[in-house]
């Protein structure tokens, strides 16, 4: 399946919540399949961290030929045949606003002043991005989405429009997701912060001016983040404390003894990570998301109370957790789940017992991806009349 991305413009400002207005800006967007005749079968992916409207086929290159690794990030999750079957449902992916995929953001050209936005782009949260997304529907003439789905930071997202738009959603897919983030990742995404401004070569923000990169900050930021998207175990039996080849000519046990260089498996492979990533990631796209992830908190403007927060709501629900997911335990959807039985929602809930932490949500589980597809083959499909 070769995909090519769109560009759609909006010139009408978008107000935002922290009280700032982001002027004329725009969308970058990839979809799938085919939207049906009363354009009923539409399906909203909302992406991650790092992830992007890329949500699955490929990529071409110049002559049309698939580019290889090209691959979207949920491609075996969406496609022909795919638990969201493409064949029968219209998929939208969309780069959000202040990420470093197209969309508008830190990188792109601040019209009151000529130069790049860098640290001058505003904060934008969840809500904002949410808001833009309801626009970005309007421009397509899609009234009522048949599902909107995502994982981790895409789960918020998905929480949040079955609140900002009820009237808008038929059903939501939460994946490895949370209301809120705990003090622990907020403590977390803090460090990986700090790592990125005190980069010397971060200047404040506007690095780009000086013709910089904060490589250095990125990297540490990732290695970070990484070890919190894996188990304990899975790193025991993927690395172990497994020497690289090249120091098992050390001292007594294999070890060099050194404090500067990389001996074991783990330090190469964190250190390959946050390489690949300080060259495609922007710094401030880093701080812009991490922050919208640590204020997401629908039920903060109900004294804390979750159940009364997800009254708005009127979709059915799919929540999934995986129990090797500390970061966004099952504790956390069982949480949700919970909230919306109280205001008697339709709520399905799976919990995966899997090996791979936080993103397991990526990987190929046939339990995971078989809720998924049932999911959409039976409940999804029966709110829209098997129309495709």
């Amino acid at each position: 399946m070769i995909v090519t991305p769109q560009t759609f413009r909006f010139d009408t400002p978008l107000p935002l919540q922290s009280g700032a207005v982001l002027p004329a800006y725009e969308l970058v967007v990839e979809t799938y399949g085919q939207l049906n005749a009363d354009r009923s079968n539409a399906v909203l992916v909302c992406h991650a961290l790092n992830a992007s409207h890329h949500v699955a086929g490929l990529h071409a290159d110049a002559n049309g030929q698939p580019l290889p690794r090209s691959e979207g990030w949920w491609h075996n999750m969406i496609g022909p045949g795919k638990p969201v079957d493409t064949d029968r449902w219209f998929v939208i992916g969309v780069n959000n606003l202040g990420s470093c995929f197209g969309s508008t953001g830190p990188t792109h050209i601040n019209p009151a002043t000529g130069q790049a936005w860098g640290a001058d782009f505003p904060v934008v949260t969840v809500e904002d991005w949410v808001n833009a997304q309801a626009r970005l529907l309007d421009a397509m003439g899609i009234d009522t989405l048949a599902a909107v789905m995502g994982g981790s930071l895409g789960g918020m997202q998905t929480l949040s429009w079955t609140l900002q738009y009820p009237e808008r959603v038929r059903h939501a897919v939460v994946v490895a997701s949370a209301p809120n983030l705990t003090a622990e990742n907020i403590a977390f995404n803090e460090v990986a912060r700090r790592a990125i401004v005190t980069d010397p070569d971060f200047h404040g923000g506007h690095y780009l001016a000086h013709g910089t990169l904060p490589r250095r900050g990125l990297r540490i930021a990732r290695m970070i983040g990484h070890i919190t998207y894996l188990s304990d175990d899975v790193m025991n039996a993927k690395f172990g404390r497994t020497l690289k080849p090249a120091d098992l000519e050390g001292g007594p046990w294999g070890y060099r003894y050194s404090t500067t260089d990389v001996e074991f498996q783990i330090e190469s492979y964190l250190r390959y990570q946050g390489d690949k990533f300080s060259e495609y990631f922007d710094a401030n796209t880093y701080l812009l998301i991490t922050r919208a992830l640590d204020y997401f908190d629908p039920a903060a403007a109900h004294d804390g109370n979750l159940s009364r927060a997800l009254a708005r709501a009127t979709a059915k629900f799919l929540l999934v957790s995986f129990t090797t997911d500390w970061r966004f335990s099952p504790a956390r959807s069982r949480e949700m789940v919970k909230a919306l039985l109280d205001n008697r929602r339709d709520v399905s809930y799976a919990e995966i017992d899997a090996p791979h932490g936080h993103d397991a949500f990526l990987l190929d589980d046939t339990r995971y991806h078989a809720a998924v597809r049932t999911y959409f083959e039976q409940t999804v499909a029966q709110a829209t009349g098997g129309r495709a």
